[in-house]
């Protein structure tokens, strides 16, 4: 690797970011599905965004806030570089073997003639490689070791198998550690070890980021933090940066050393958590890893994996997330998740669609739909065109301008922004420009990529065995066995309301009280006696309240299931002793029931439930794009 090339030069920590043990093979496949790169966006920075101000408006600069500064104060690991809040990532992804590793790199403070964004005078932080051994970024990466225990989907009144894993986490300051949420997740118990000791601590999960693939852990222990050097936060790095990956790869304890550049950075799909953030692709052959970018006296910590699908190529995440994701956990206390502006866009590189649309200029995006769910819809209306985002000039192939001569895709703009924040969205109308407001949150999914509080809801009425719909309990299924008709709907379906759920019939516990309907199953169930049903807690009150002769439950294509209701709730309680179950229902339906979505019942038909179909156009077709 010549540091003359870059004037930089990058190493990388990677350890076993969540390798697995060999038990633990039933719960891989929920992490392993998707091989889409896990990625994270930048936080706000002048200096990341050329804002090209529309004709007539100011020049907005982005300027610290006080929760910024709060942030400063509580993770002293994140830069204080006027022009930006450096950030840091750490992450790690699984791979075949259901194995992930974390990563990260250092850049040594070598003057750069054409980066404006790196600091100049770094002479005291520099790291030969000759003393790569010795340096003391090394020191504040640490190995977490965790037990997990994960639902069961298909039988969601019990967990599956314990297992173990191993992955990497980050010192930042003030007791607290950075590292991937999957390789905390279900966790039952989190200790880690620091390099060159053999005593394990435990550790706290503090705030977990599923879209993002970021956890926040905390640990007690003073003696585990005797002489610790937190790495602080940095800037992106820029293309053709040399990199140094650096860790501890599969197979064995001891730290590996590879070498490779920065090749491309660009918003990008997120495996884990549905989301599409900023991400930093490296043609290092490492194995999955989080990358950790150090800059003179900052530090930039990336995750890192490598794609199944092409050799030697890997995907980091940008400390810009993490930066992201901290300060969304100071503020809140919890983390919130990236907002989305809630409607389906469309290019308008065809000169005639823009002059029908009366589009003066080369700009703009089409709105092609607007999520019921979304605050969008007070303020946005099919058709129009956004031709600005907080008075950044949006282009028509829906880029905008990235650093000094970079371009980057609309959604980056929106993923700066937090929960509950406002955004100046300019557009045209009829051929007249406007700005109106709306307030950022994030997409509320008909069916969810993870369960919130880990365990799956359920409701079983004479072995009829309901749940709702979801990713995981589709990986465990497998899509085969879900059916292309509700597989379409869970992935082509937008949510109606807030709280909507497809709510399944997963099986039935065979008995003489469902004879005729044991075969069933993975089947939506529709109404309850003429009522459409909402969600699953919905569906328990609608059973709850019943005081007809007959439950009949309703589902595609007008199939019926009928149970005399008395008989049916009093066979309940045999079947579960038969079956071992020691409830009818999960924890969370044993609440009351409370309607806060609509108010007018008769208002409502079937394209309100879990029926509002997107085309596969829609997501497959380059023209078409979410924000």
């Amino acid at each position: 690797m010549s540091v003359a090339a870059a004037n930089s030069w990058f190493s990388a920590l990677v350890s076993p970011g969540c390798a697995t043990s060999s038990h633990s093979l039933s719960s891989n496949r929920l992490f392993c599905a998707s091989r889409r790169p896990y990625l994270l966006s930048a936080s706000k920075s002048s200096k990341d965004v050329n804002q090209n101000p529309v004709k007539g408006k100011p020049k907005k600069s982005l300027s610290k806030s006080a929760e910024k500064e709060a942030v400063l104060q509580k993770f002293p690991s994140i830069s204080r570089d006027g022009s930006s809040l450096s950030n840091a990532d750490g992450r790690s992804t699984w791979n075949k073997t259901g194995r992930s590793q974390l990563t990260s790199y250092k850049s040594s403070g070598l003057q750069r003639k054409a980066n404006k964004g790196l600091l100049v005078d770094s002479t005291k932080q520099q790291v030969e490689t000759g003393n790569l051994q010795d340096a003391a970024f090394l020191n504040a990466v640490v190995k977490v070791y965790c037990t997990h225990t994960a639902p069961d989907y298909s039988l969601p009144w019990q967990k599956q198998r314990q297992y173990t894993s191993t992955g990497s986490a980050f010192m930042i300051g003030q007791g607290k550690l950075l590292t991937n949420a999957h390789c905390v997740e279900h966790d039952t118990h989190v200790k880690v070890k620091r390099r060159g000791d053999d005593t394990k601590y435990v550790a706290k999960v503090l705030a977990r980021g599923v879209e993002c693939d970021i956890a926040l852990l905390s640990v007690e222990s003073k003696e585990f933090w005797e002489g610790a050097e937190p790495l602080q936060l940095g800037h992106l790095p820029n293309l053709q940066d040399a990199v140094t990956v650096v860790g501890y790869p599969l197979g064995g304890e001891t730290i590996s050393v590879s070498k490779g550049v920065v090749s491309r950075i660009e918003v990008t799909s997120y495996a884990h958590g549905s989301s599409e953030l900023l991400g930093i692709q490296i043609d290092a052959a490492i194995n999955p890893v989080v990358v950790l970018h150090l800059m003179t006296k900052e530090s930039a910590l990336e995750w890192h994996f490598r794609s199944d699908d092409v050799e030697n190529i890997g995907y980091v995440i940008p400390t810009t997330v993490v930066s992201h994701f901290l300060e969304d956990y100071e503020r809140n206390g919890k983390y919130t998740g990236f907002p989305c502006l809630g409607v389906l866009l469309q290019k308008l590189e065809n000169p005639a669609l823009r002059t029908c649309l009366k589009v003066p200029t080369n700009e703009g995006v089409l709105v092609r739909k607007v999520e019921p769910t979304s605050h969008a819809t007070s303020a946005l209306k099919e058709g129009d065109v956004i031709v600005s985002f907080d008075n950044v000039r949006v282009g028509c192939e829906g880029m905008v301008p990235f650093r000094s001569t970079e371009r980057i895709a609309f959604r980056y703009l929106i993923s700066q922004k937090f929960t509950g924040g406002v955004a100046n969205i300019g557009i045209i109308r009829g051929g007249q420009f406007m700005e109106v407001q709306v307030v950022l949150n994030p997409r509320v999914h008909l069916v969810p990529y993870h369960i919130e509080g880990g365990q799956p809801s359920y409701l079983i009425v004479a072995g009829l065995v309901f749940t709702p719909l979801s990713e995981p309990l589709i990986e465990e299924e497998c899509e085969d066995s879900i059916g292309l008709k509700l597989l379409a709907k869970a992935r082509y379906s937008m949510a109606k309301f807030k709280g909507e759920q497809i709510v399944i019939l997963s099986q039935v516990l065979a008995n003489e009280e469902n004879i005729g309907y044991e075969d069933m199953s993975n089947e939506q169930v529709l109404k309850l006696n003429g009522t459409w049903i909402r969600n699953i807690h919905h569906l328990a009150h609608l059973v709850d309240s019943c005081k007809d002769k007959y439950l009949v439950f309703e589902f595609d294509d007008n199939f019926l299931v009928v149970l005399e209701r008395e008989s049916a709730l009093a066979a309940s309680t045999s079947i579960l002793k038969g079956y071992g179950i020691r409830s009818e229902r999960s924890s969370d339906l044993l609440e009351p029931y409370v309607n806060s979505i609509l108010q007018n019942e008769g208002a409502m038909d079937q394209h309100q439930f879990g029926d509002s179909p997107v085309s596969n156009s829609e997501f497959g077709y380059d023209g078409l794009l979410w924000a």
